[in-house]
Protein backbone atom coordinates (compact mmCIF):
# COMPACT_ATOMS: atom_id res chain seq x y z
CA UNK A 1 0.00 0.00 0.00
CA UNK A 2 1.09 3.66 -0.47
CA UNK A 3 2.23 5.70 2.05
CA UNK A 4 0.96 9.48 1.65
CA UNK A 5 2.76 12.84 3.13
CA UNK A 6 0.11 15.46 4.18
CA UNK A 7 1.22 18.95 5.50
CA UNK A 8 -1.30 21.04 7.63
CA UNK A 9 -1.98 24.51 5.99
CA UNK A 10 -3.28 25.88 9.67
CA UNK A 11 -0.49 24.47 11.47
CA UNK A 12 2.17 23.32 9.23
CA UNK A 13 2.40 19.81 11.01
CA UNK A 14 3.46 17.41 9.07
CA UNK A 15 2.40 13.67 9.08
CA UNK A 16 2.75 10.42 6.64
CA UNK A 17 -0.75 8.28 6.41
CA UNK A 18 -0.05 4.35 4.72
CA UNK A 19 -3.86 4.49 2.77
CA UNK A 20 -5.20 2.06 0.17
CA UNK A 21 -5.82 3.03 -3.37
CA UNK A 22 -9.68 2.87 -2.87
CA UNK A 23 -9.44 5.04 0.87
CA UNK A 24 -10.69 8.17 0.77
CA UNK A 25 -8.03 11.64 1.25
CA UNK A 26 -7.45 12.92 5.28
CA UNK A 27 -9.17 16.19 5.08
CA UNK A 28 -8.40 17.46 8.77
CA UNK A 29 -5.20 17.48 10.72
CA UNK A 30 -4.70 15.14 13.66
CA UNK A 31 -3.41 18.22 15.69
CA UNK A 32 -5.68 21.26 15.34
CA UNK A 33 -8.05 19.88 12.69
CA UNK A 34 -7.37 22.34 10.44
CA UNK A 35 -7.50 21.61 6.65
CA UNK A 36 -4.95 19.55 5.28
CA UNK A 37 -3.45 19.15 1.83
CA UNK A 38 -1.48 16.23 0.33
CA UNK A 39 2.60 16.73 -0.38
CA UNK A 40 3.74 15.78 -3.45
CA UNK A 41 7.39 14.56 -3.96
CA UNK A 42 10.10 12.80 -6.77
CA UNK A 43 9.43 8.98 -6.57
CA UNK A 44 11.90 6.56 -6.70
CA UNK A 45 11.94 3.77 -9.43
CA UNK A 46 13.90 1.57 -9.71
CA UNK A 47 14.20 -0.78 -12.50
CA UNK A 48 14.70 -4.53 -12.36
CA UNK A 49 15.59 -7.07 -15.05
CA UNK A 50 17.87 -6.85 -18.00
CA UNK A 51 16.95 -3.30 -18.61
CA UNK A 52 14.39 -2.29 -21.34
CA UNK A 53 16.44 -1.97 -24.51
CA UNK A 54 15.66 -1.95 -28.90
CA UNK A 55 17.44 -4.90 -28.88
CA UNK A 56 15.14 -6.47 -26.41
CA UNK A 57 12.26 -7.46 -28.53
CA UNK A 58 14.99 -9.00 -31.27
CA UNK A 59 15.34 -12.90 -31.21
CA UNK A 60 18.03 -13.81 -29.55
CA UNK A 61 20.83 -16.44 -31.72
CA UNK A 62 20.97 -19.56 -29.82
CA UNK A 63 24.45 -20.31 -28.30
CA UNK A 64 23.30 -23.56 -25.99
CA UNK A 65 26.13 -25.51 -25.53
CA UNK A 66 24.97 -27.82 -22.51
CA UNK A 67 22.11 -30.21 -23.18
CA UNK A 68 18.64 -29.65 -22.04
CA UNK A 69 17.42 -31.72 -18.96
CA UNK A 70 14.61 -33.40 -21.97
CA UNK A 71 17.72 -34.27 -23.88
CA UNK A 72 20.27 -36.11 -21.83
CA UNK A 73 20.53 -39.08 -24.20
CA UNK A 74 21.65 -36.64 -26.68
CA UNK A 75 25.03 -35.67 -26.71
CA UNK A 76 26.29 -32.13 -28.18
CA UNK A 77 28.88 -32.96 -31.25
CA UNK A 78 32.15 -31.93 -30.90
CA UNK A 79 33.67 -30.23 -34.37
CA UNK A 80 37.16 -30.24 -33.54
CA UNK A 81 39.65 -30.11 -37.03
CA UNK A 82 42.16 -32.39 -36.33
CA UNK A 83 45.54 -31.46 -39.02
CA UNK A 84 45.75 -34.24 -40.50
CA UNK A 85 49.80 -34.61 -40.97
CA UNK A 86 51.54 -37.06 -43.58
CA UNK A 87 54.86 -38.96 -42.62
CA UNK A 88 56.61 -40.91 -45.41
CA UNK A 89 57.49 -43.97 -44.64
CA UNK A 90 60.25 -45.76 -46.27
CA UNK A 91 60.99 -49.31 -47.00
CA UNK A 92 62.92 -51.47 -44.78
CA UNK A 93 66.06 -52.86 -46.85
CA UNK A 94 66.92 -56.44 -45.52
CA UNK A 95 70.45 -56.35 -43.95
CA UNK A 96 72.77 -58.03 -46.32
CA UNK A 97 75.35 -60.14 -44.42
CA UNK A 98 79.02 -59.55 -45.21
Amino acid sequence: MPTYQYACIKCDHEFEVVQSFADEAISKCPECGGEVRKKFGAVGVVFKGSGFYQTDSREKKKTETTPKKDDKAVKPEKTESKKETKTETKPVKPKTEK
